[in-house]
């Protein structure tokens, strides 16, 4: 596990570690507005692209976001298709992801996941990929990530932010949690998207809502329900997302008794001397061990049938100023 870092408390005011980082946070900011200078000269696709990006590096909630609005836009009769670089996978694409045929290994946890929503396609050339997807029938396509690629024309950006987090201190990497700064990447965005509670979503607010002048949705991350009754059994939990903690407290908040957090990196490859580890310790416990979605399309099949999952979905507060974006995107559409 990766220890926390230094930005990672956002009410914390930028402390000497970020201002010794400064300079280097500034030429990182300074590379980025470069690549992404270029998107002028990336693809034009025959259909809309929505890319669901963030400014800070490390998951925010891209993925639940993906899937809320893959599922809003097939409420609305289209066939939206993802585009994603398939982080962590071996394969180049692009390539159209095929639940039963792929491993996460080839194409990435993320991609795997998606593809049991809507269609997804890898690609590390993100151009590729959108042609590809074009070509396969896709009427809109959602760029997953993507916002500092500039290999692509975005119609419409929403830029993802995990509200208790925000936008941390402030700072570009490695001074700080951002690929870019705020006001910078907010004027190439068309919406905000915080996703977390009442009190995370009221702090962000106040701490950065002076910064957004465009559409701001807001929106938090719930069960799913399956009948499953939580209380009543010992848990061992473990995730590798980006941040764990989360996934803990909704285990906790149904009831669930968890004799101990295995907390990982995000997209940590599960070993299968880690698998034997937890599940030693599980039966030590008499506990049951639990997992997310994204992390359950890494274990190994014969390791899938022994290992709950919690599925979780974005719930949007309110839909109408990104319906008004759809409406002025995909016109003709209900």
């Amino acid at each position: 596990m990766k220890a926390p870092r230094f930005w990672d408390n956002p009410t914390d005011r930028p402390g000497w570690q970020a201002l010794l980082l400064a300079p280097l946070g500034a030429l990182y900011a300074r590379a980025t507005r470069k690549r992404v200078a270029q998107g002028e000269n990336g693809l034009k696709a025959r259909v809309p692209v929505i890319c669901i990006g963030n400014l800070n590096a490390g998951g925010t909630g891209k993925t639940p976001t993906t899937i809320a609005l893959a599922q809003h836009l097939q409420a609305r009769g289209l066939t939206p298709h993802v585009v994603s670089r398939g982080y962590g996978g071996s394969l180049e694409g692009p390539v159209r992801v095929d639940e039963v045929r792929h491993a996460a290994s080839e194409t990435g946890d993320e991609p795997l996941l998606l593809a049991a929503f809507t269609p997804t396609w890898v690609a590390k050339n993100r151009a590729a990929g959108a042609t590809a997807a074009q070509d396969a029938g896709a009427d809109v396509i959602l760029l997953d990530d993507g916002f500092q690629n500039s290999s692509v024309q975005k119609d419409l950006s929403i830029i993802v932010v995990d509200a208790a987090k925000s936008f941390g201190n402030g700072r570009c990497i490695p001074a700080g949690p951002l690929r870019e700064p705020v006001d910078v990447g907010l004027k190439r965005a068309d919406i905000v998207l915080s996703i977390g509670p009442d009190a995370a979503q009221s702090a962000f607010k106040s701490a950065w809502g002076g910064h957004l002048t465009l559409p701001h949705l807001t929106g938090h991350l719930a069960p799913l329900q399956t009948g499953m009754d939580w209380t009543g059994t010992r848990f061992l939990a473990f995730a590798g997302i980006g941040n764990p903690a989360k996934f803990f407290a909704t285990l906790r908040g149904l009831g669930a008794d968890i004799v101990r957090e295995q907390p990982l990196d995000d997209h940590q490859t599960l070993t299968p001397a880690l698998l034997t580890r937890l599940a030693k310790e599980a039966a030590q416990h008499n506990a049951q061990l639990v997992t997310t979605e994204k992390d359950a399309v890494r274990l190994p099949r014969d390791m899938r049938p022994h290992v709950l999952t919690l599925p979780v979905r974005l719930e949007i507060d309110d839909w109408s100023a990104l319906d008004t974006a759809l409406d002025g995107l995909l016109p003709g559409q209900d």
